[in-house]
């Protein structure tokens, strides 16, 4: 009887297999994820980096019609500039911009740093960026600073739309 209370090798074999079988499969399937994660990632920093340069060279140009198609057009929302605080959606944004700097530059520069950082979930992006302004004013004086970058992106379509900014200078700077 005592030969009966135990399995014989031969019957646990198939049981360790299949818990083998699992394992490996898990194993398979997590090196795949992080695989299209750091995929995914390589990507979004690509597809941000030209947003991001292309947000800048249309900054530079003058023209908020250039600036224009980086920004979601809901009335709701907020982007914080330098100067003077706030705007309400894209509207008072471009009035505003053209108010208080592009109306009185001769020229302007924007230009972005290496040090873009991008995380995302989904639809939603954030990227953070230093970046420097230039400008020559029409009454002689010059900006020169480093500013502080951040902004939120929605994707709506296809496309990738800001729907936050926040841009500031360092005290001094």
């Amino acid at each position: 009887m005592s030969a009966l209370s135990q399995p014989s090798p031969r019957a646990t074999a198939p049981r360790q297999h299949w818990i083998l079988y699992v394992v490996l499969a898990f194993l398979g399937a997590l090196v795949t994820f992080v695989g299209a994660r750091a995929q995914q990632k390589a990507s979004d920093d690509a597809t941000f980096r030209k947003l991001i340069d292309g947000y800048c060279a249309a900054w530079s140009s003058g023209n908020t019609d250039n600036a224009a198609k980086f920004y979601a057009k809901d009335d709701n929302l907020v982007f914080y500039d330098v100067t003077p605080f706030s705007y309400s959606g894209w509207k008072e944004y471009d009035a505003g911009v053209h108010k208080n700097l592009l109306d009185a530059a001769e020229s302007a520069s924007l230009t972005a740093g290496k040090e873009l950082k991008v995380t995302r979930h989904g639809n939603i992006a954030w990227t953070t960026v230093p970046m420097h302004v230039t400008a020559k004013l029409k009454d002689g004086k010059t900006i020169d600073s480093p500013i502080r970058y951040t902004g939120i992106w929605e994707k709506r379509g296809k496309t990738w739309l800001l729907v936050h900014e926040h841009l500031s200078a360092p005290m001094g700077g």
